[in-house]
């Protein structure tokens, strides 16, 4: 079987996390930043690199496109490279499925007590067509940190996600995304899902300026529902955004 063209998801993007120690003081790391290069330049494509912060990591990689054949050339380009492995994560971007419905926007007119007009319906439906193209196929802005961590829901006896009713469970995630809307315009959240293509079922990366804020937003949603009772999380990874070439010279690299 060839990949000649590419395995593409019926819906959303590949993504894939990948996280890097330097052979310091090695040749080759060219082979790492024409790779990340070239597939940067492609459409739809792009790479986030970063300087990690702490000693468990050297060099952080985000990439995000179409093609998961392309996004595993590249993996493997990068890793002909003087790195070795220290994780990894793959997910695709999705739309939520707890989003809200027409006649959830129906009933939240009536109950404000606007008028429920076709105008209004179809300012809505651009709004949320808008929302689920931004999740789909996001084009990540310039930021100068990036932290990511991967995260599921609990099974337990008395906390299992998975036993709760629809209705409830969409109940407890609009709560959660009402807090993440408050940081809007500090804090760019993409969630994505890695059900049966990871260990773990979604990854939440954090695109932002400030590390205080970052700081800020993780630690007011430990107190929603959705993490206090029913969340467990995977490590952290945190780092400065920059040039691939750049994270890779700080990091020994020449």
């Amino acid at each position: 079987m060839e990949a000649a063209d590419g395995v593409r998801p019926s819906e959303g993007r590949g993504v894939i996390h990948l996280l890097l120690s330097a052979r310091r003081g090695e040749t080759g790391a060219s082979t790492i930043w024409e790779a990340v290069e070239a597939f940067d330049a492609a459409p739809d494509q792009q790479v986030i690199a970063f300087s990690v912060l702490g000693s468990d990591a050297d060099v952080g990689l985000m990439a995000l496109g179409p093609d998961l054949d392309a996004l595993d050339l590249l993996v493997k380009a990068v890793l002909t490279g003087p790195v070795d492995p220290v994780d990894s994560f793959v997910s695709l971007t999705e739309r939520s499925e707890y989003t809200s419905t027409e006649q959830d926007e129906r009933d939240r007119l009536t109950s404000s007590g606007e008028p429920v007009t076709e105008e209004a319906l179809a300012a809505w439906r651009e709004r949320m067509e808008k929302y689920a193209d931004a999740r789909l196929h996001p084009d990540l802005p310039d930021r100068r940190m990036i932290a990511f961590y991967p995260m599921s829901k609990t099974r337990l006896p008395d906390a299992n996600w998975y036993e709760l009713d629809f209705e409830e469970r969409k109940r407890l995630m609009q709560g959660h995304a009402r807090i993440g809307r408050g940081y809007a315009g500090r804090v760019l959240q993409l969630i994505t899902g890695s059900t049966g293509l990871d260990d773990w079922e979604w990854g939440v990366t954090l695109l932002a300026d400030d590390p205080a804020v970052i700081k800020e937003i993780v630690y007011e949603m430990r107190f929603d529902p959705v993490s206090a009772r029913y969340g467990e999380f995977g490590p952290f990874w945190v780092g400065l955004v920059m040039d691939v070439r750049e994270a890779l010279q700080r990091s020994g690299l020449g």
